[in-house]
């Protein structure tokens, strides 16, 4: 591998976008090819981010010799059959959140990047943010003790729009899939493993998506965590993590927050860690790391953590009654 790290985007929507911006702040990485499902539009997008290579399909993509990793940027519906076609023409691959639309699909992605030896990491780019190694390392001491309750929220405000993605079922749309997987991959995080209880509570739309969910994990030491997501109303966005000896404040929004806080006894502790670019540059340079030092996975978003969330996941759409037209 060259000095310069060479990306490929597959896909040309918001999150793509997001991602080409975020790469501008990673000074040895170059966006160098951009895969769509038509010319017009990987032109289009390659015009806006200067992109040198532009392919008419996604296989053009995955089959582009000068490219080195690929961020898949599709809808979730996507993920498995785009994800699968980069890791089998032997990319590394970084899968936008949710990783796909249920656990089966994620075992298929987890295991022609495992049988292949390709690295494979969920795009799950709150993790990455710089304060949330400080947040890792407050637990990691036992600055709180033992935690015990953990709350946090993710939602905003967005009308019915028919055949957006966020409002049809068949491309796994609603609140829980959008955005509710940021609480719910935090509080896997801050608890280091999967609830062992799980209670949930929607009001779905009639078209068959959750606009407003209401969860609760319980986990094996008996710590609770209270997370919700909504499509329906704009929520605080913030997150708290409550132990037995302190707790810790992350501002608002917890999964792009610059600032928390530890109170502890005595002891209080504001940490501020800006974030150079628009955050998503996090992820790529985690990716670049990973690959640059031989690594098949990430420490900070492991694939069995990923396959643990999607399970999570499963679960409370079993428990809302949201299943999708694929599965």
């Amino acid at each position: 591998m060259s000095d310069r790290f060479r990306w490929g985007i597959l896909g040309t929507g918001s999150i793509a976008k997001k991602f080409a911006e975020g790469l501008k702040a990673v000074p040895d990485a170059d966006l160098v090819a951009v895969g769509s499902r038509s010319q017009s539009t990987a032109d289009t997008f390659a015009g806006a981010y200067d992109v040198p290579r532009r392919h008419a399909s996604y296989e053009a993509l995955a089959s582009d010799p000068e490219v080195d990793a690929i961020y898949v940027a599709t809808p979730h519906s996507a993920h498995r059959d785009n994800s699968i076609l980069c890791l089998e023409a032997g990319k590394a691959v970084i899968c936008e959140k949710p990783f796909t639309i249920n656990r089966q699909q994620a075992d298929e992605v987890v295991a022609v990047a495992r049988s292949r030896k390709v690295f494979l990491m969920e795009a799950m780019w709150s993790r990455y943010q710089p304060i949330m190694y400080k947040v890792r390392e407050w637990l990691a001491e036992g600055a709180i003790g033992e935690v015990n309750m953990l709350s946090a929220d993710f939602g905003f405000r967005s009308g019915y729009q028919e055949g957006k993605r966020l409002w049809t079922p068949e491309l796994g749309g609603g609140a829980l899939m959008d955005v509710g997987v940021y609480p719910v991959s935090f509080s896997s995080m801050v608890y280091g493993g999967p609830p062992t209880r799980i209670t949930a509570l929607s009001d779905m739309h009639d078209i068959g998506v959750d606009e407003v969910t209401g969860i609760v994990l319980g986990h094996e030491n008996g710590g609770l965590a209270v997370v919700y997501t909504s499509i329906r109303s704009s929520t605080p966005q913030g997150a708290d993590i409550l132990g037995t000896e302190g707790s810790i404040r992350i501002q608002s929004p917890f999964w792009h927050a610059t600032t928390a806080t530890l109170k502890a006894g005595k002891r209080e502790e504001t940490v501020e860690l800006p974030v150079e670019g628009n955050g998503y540059n996090c992820e790529a340079e985690e990716v670049m790391r990973c690959v640059r030092a031989g690594k098949l996975e990430s420490d900070i978003m492991p694939l069995d953590e990923t396959l643990s969330v999607m399970t999570t996941l499963d679960s409370i759409r079993k428990e809302i009654g949201l299943k999708y037209p694929m599965e």
